[in-house]
């Protein structure tokens, strides 16, 4: 990104012109100088030739934005940082660095293993059972499979707490980054506002202000979608590509008539009949 060109809105800063230029197309009314909205061009006429010309529209604001761009890049990169930095310290921990990892496949086959003794334990102590002579052993291996049951159960409930944490963990994280709102830094949040004033005031009202204007805007129930060629110009103008002349006019062609061909004169007085 130059600091001499003016930036691309990116994809995910649409939604938010949309937002801006929706609300302001829903208090169109609170402005005089948009009392002319329903009238002459209604909110959706409005609304479609705003979104065909956002390129002209963000360029009015686009000190700002590349100013919020960047410092929203930077806090990311700083966020990324720290996150690597702490997941470094998290692997460093334990034997080898990997206690996290090691709790993890604990908290995971914990609750396989201890199920898959159970069964043993019970299958084999109750088979015992059945005999006509059970062994003294039989009733031990059928309680420790019943105690196998219990660690069982508590493994999937440890287990399912783990994964019910870490999932409102990730969509905290989630929602924060998708609306940061009030948990921006302040810098990024002056940024934004600065960003949203200036596209609001330099560019949305200017050219609702300008469309309403237009002498060639027709009445809104005829028009319901207008075309592109009709964007109000917003203090500039797009660059004028012109033809160039044709210059002076040619002058006239020569004109070529074919020979006159004529039979020869077959009828002189030499050659007249007696």
């Amino acid at each position: 990104m130059h600091m001499n060109s003016a930036p691309h809105l990116l994809t995910e800063d649409r939604p938010e012109y949309e937002r801006i230029l929706d609300d302001a197309l829903r208090h169109a009314h609170e402005r005089p100088d948009l009392a002319a909205v329903g009238e002459r061009l209604n909110p959706v006429q409005l609304r479609t030739m705003a979104m065909a010309a956002t390129a002209l529209i963000t360029a009015t604001a686009a000190t700002e934005y590349e100013h919020y761009v960047k410092a929203r890049e930077e806090l990311r990169a700083a966020t990324a940082g720290a996150d690597q930095d702490a997941a470094g310290l998290i692997g460093a921990d334990g034997p080898g660095g990997s206690g996290a990892g090691l709790g993890a496949v604990v908290t995971v086959l914990a609750p396989v293993l201890a199920g898959t003794a159970a069964m043993i334990f019970l299958l084999v102590g109750y088979i015992l059972k059945m005999l006509s002579s059970p062994p003294s052993f039989a009733g031990t291996m059928v309680s420790a499979g019943w105690v196998f049951v219990a660690l069982t159960a508590a493994a999937i409930l440890i287990a399912a707490a783990g994964l019910l944490i870490a999932a409102l963990r990730n969509g905290s994280t989630s929602l924060a980054a998708e609306d940061p709102g009030e948990e921006l830094p302040e810098d990024v949040a002056r940024a934004r506002e600065a960003w949203r004033h200036a596209l609001l005031e330099r560019g949305i009202l200017p050219f609702l202000r300008d469309a309403l204007a237009d002498p060639g805007a027709a009445p809104a129930a005829r028009t319901p979608y207008p075309s592109a060629n009709r964007i109000p110009k917003i203090g500039y103008s797009r660059p004028d590509f012109s033809s160039p002349d044709d210059g002076p006019a040619a002058a006239p062609r020569p004109t070529f008539t074919s020979p006159d061909f004529t039979s020869p004169d077959f009828g002189g007085p030499e050659h007249e009949m007696d």
